[in-house]
C-alpha cells in the first residue's frame, strides 16, 4: 500500500467545479495583482482569525518578513525566536539585517518555552517571533507578559496553524502581528505561493498594504522603501474557495490524529515508552503535522520509506547549528531540547482524506519494525 506524506488529489475532486470557477472569474476580469479578489479574501481570512484586519502578501515568508520592515527592525536589533522551525523564520530576521536570539523549545509541545525568554532579552531586542509548531499554538500568556514589561513586538508565525486556538483566541490574533502561509501543503493551501497578515491594529496594517507595493502611497510616489510583496488574485480566488472548508478538514485532521493515539496506543507502544505521542496543550490543534517522537527516528523512516509511507522528518537540524548561522555562536549542545527533537522526531501522514485502512497500514508497519 502506498500512503503518501499528503495527496491533494483528492481535496481538489471535491472542489474542483468551484475552484475553476473561481480562476476562470479571474481571467476573465484580468484583475491578476490585488484588486477584488484579495480584498474579499483579506476580508474572509480576518473574519475567520477573528482579527480586523489582513493584509495579502506574497508568501508566508514574506508575511514575516513585511512585519520586520514594518517595525524598522534592521542591523544592531535582535528579535528572539525557536531554533526549531522552518528557516524562513530566522531567514526573516537576518534579511533585514537583525540577529536571531534563539530561546530552546518545551519539549512536549516543540514551541518556544515562554520559562526562558525574559533571560534571553537585552537592551537590543526588538521583538519576539513564537512559531505555532505543528498546528499548535505556542504558550502566549506568558509571552505576551514578557513583551509588554519590556516594549517588545510580537510577530507570531503561525504558518502551520490556521484556525489553531489558545485559551479561545485564533493563531495570529493574540500578538502585534500573525502570519499565515498558503503554501500548497498547508491546512489552507493556494495553488502556489501565497501569504497573509492578519492584526489587529489598524495603522500597522495600513503601513503593511503601503509597504507591499514598494512603499508607494500614492502610486510612484516614495516615502519608505518596500518590496514587492502582492499576494496575486490567482491565489486569493483558490484561497476564497478552500476557506470556507476549512473548518471540515481541520475536524477531519483532528479525527485523524484521534485515531493515531488510538491505534498507537492499543499497539503497547506508548506504555512501553518506545513511541512518544503528540500531546495537545492548546484549546485547538489542527495537526498540520502529526508528530511523534522515537529514539530509532531515522531507522524508523527509512523502513516505513521501504513500506510506501511518506513519514516526513521536521527538521534534522535545528537553525543555530545551520552552517549559514555558526556566526551567531552556537554549538552542539547549546540548545539540547531543540536538537534532541531534531533528531527524534518524525512526522506521519494526515490529511483530511487518510483513510482508516492507510492508518491502519501506517501503525502496523509501525509495530513491524519495532518488532524486528
Amino acid at each position: 500500500m502506498e500512503v503518501p506524506a499528503l495527496s491533494l488529489r483528492e481535496q481538489y475532486e471535491t472542489i474542483r467545479a468551484p475552484l475553476e470557477a473561481a480562476v476562470a472569474e479571474v481571467f476573465e476580469s484580468q484583475l491578476f495583482i490585488l484588486g477584488p479578489k484579495v480584498a474579499q479574501c483579506e476580508e474572509a481570512i480576518a473574519d475567520y482569525c477573528r482579527c480586523a484586519h489582513a493584509v495579502g502578501v506574497s508568501s508566508g515568508t514574506d508575511a514575516l518578513l513585511i512585519c520586520l520592515m514594518a517595525e524598522g527592525i534592521g542591523p544592531g536589533d535582535e528579535v528572539i525566536t525557536t531554533p526549531y522551525t522552518f528557516f524562513a523564520t530566522a531567514g526573516a530576521i537576518v534579511r533585514v539585517g537583525a540577529r536571531p536570539v534563539f530561546v530552546d523549545i518545551d519539549p512536549t509541545t516543540y514551541n518556544l518555552d515562554p520559562e526562558l525568554l525574559s533571560a534571553a532579552v537585552t537592551p537590543r531586542t526588538r521583538a519576539i517571533m513564537p512559531v505555532h509548531l505543528f498546528g499548535q499554538m505556542a504558550d502566549m500568556d506568558p509571552i505576551m507578559e514578557v513583551a509588554a514589561q519590556q516594549g517588545l513586538t510580537v510577530i507570531e508565525d503561525a504558518a502551520q496553524a490556521i484556525g489553531a486556538e489558545y485559551n479561545a483566541r485564533r493563531a495570529g490574533s493574540v500578538g502585534h502581528y500573525g502570519c499565515l502561509s498558503f503554501f500548497p501543503s498547508k491546512n489552507l493551501g493556494g495553488a502556489g505561493d501565497g501569504g497573509m497578515v492578519v492584526t489587529n491594529d489598524r495603522g500597522r496594517a495600513e503601513k503593511l498594504a503601503v509597504l507591499r507595493v514598494h512603499g508607494a502611497e500614492p502610486k510612484y510616489h516614495h516615502a519608505c522603501i518596500g518590496g514587492n510583496f502582492r499576494l496575486d488574485a490567482l491565489q486569493a480566488a483558490v484561497v476564497n474557495v478552500k476557506v470556507h472548508h476549512l473548518d471540515t478538514w481541520t475536524a477531519a485532521r483532528q479525527a485523524g490524529a484521534a485515531r493515531y493515539d488510538r491505534l498507537l496506543g492499543e499497539s503497547g507502544l506508548v506504555q512501553d515508552g518506545t513511541v512518544a505521542l503528540p500531546r495537545v496543550h492548546a484549546s485547538r490543534h489542527v495537526f498540520n503535522q502529526y508528530v511523534i517522537r522515537v529514539p530509532e527516528r531515522d531507522e524508523l523512516a527509512a523502513f516505513l520509506k521501504d513500506e510506501g509511507i511518506g513519514a516526513r522528518v521536521y527538521y534534522p537540524v535545528p537553525l543555530h547549528l545551520q552552517e549559514c548561522l555558526r556566526y551567531l555562536g552556537y554549538t552542539d549542545g547549546s540548545l539540547p531540547e531543540s536538537e534532541r527533537a531534531a533528531r527524534e522526531t518524525l512526522a506521519l501522514p494526515i490529511y483530511p482524506e487518510l483513510t482508516d485502512e492507510q492508518a491502519h497500514y501506517v501503525v502496523d508497519r509501525i509495530c513491524a519494525f519495532f518488532a524486528a
